[in-house]
């Protein structure tokens, strides 16, 4: 992948009702060349729409994939990375960073009726997890209208360690604007 690909990393930190939302620009070159931010609630449905409205607010023509940390933030907003690529025109990734049997036993054990049900219906239309392997370390991904491997992109964003580039400065991000702006202040 050439060097000036872009890709746009979507991650989250939260305190109490909302959790903030950072969207970083970065490079397959490893530089950082724009930041958005939004929010969401913490328990809510709304990750999906913060998240499409995150990347239209930015308006980068020169964004090429659109990279989520997760597939669950602000306490199990479930994203719909097919909604969002449909409603951002971008070939869409979810990359998680543990193995594990999934959402479904925590959903149940945390909400009920239609709560769950949404949640339950949104998770399950997903696309399946794949294991990548780069640097010595595995993390699992979800990807939603990419025209290269999965792994391929994620790779390409990821020059070490187990983050790619996009999501791991998105989280800094978050938790500096958080912090910053949070419910303390």
């Amino acid at each position: 992948m050439k060097s000036g690909v872009r890709a746009l990393g979507i991650a989250e930190s939260f305190t109490g009702d909302s959790s903030t939302l950072a969207g970083a620009v970065v490079r397959a070159s490893r530089v950082t060349d724009g930041f958005v931010f939004g929010s969401c609630t913490v328990g809510g449905s709304d990750a999906t729409d913060a998240i499409a409205q995150m990347v239209h607010r930015l308006d980068r023509a020169d964004v090429r994939y659109l990279l989520v940390a997760g597939i669950a933030p602000a306490w199990f907003n479930v994203v719909d990375l097919h909604r969002l690529h449909e409603e951002t025109g971008l070939p869409v990734l979810s990359v998680t960073f543990e193995d594990s049997e999934g959402l479904e036993p925590a959903l149940r054990e945390e909400f009920s009726g239609e709560a769950l049900a949404w949640r339950l219906d949104t998770y399950r239309a997903q696309p399946e997890r794949e294991r990548v392997s780069m640097n010595d370390e595995t993390v699992f991904v979800r990807s939603v209208g990419c025209d290269s491997p999965a792994g391929e992109i994620v790779r390409a964003f990821t020059p070490e360690g187990g983050r790619p580039e996009p999501v791991r400065v998105a989280r800094l991000a978050a938790r500096a604007a958080d912090r910053s702006f949070g419910p303390d202040e």
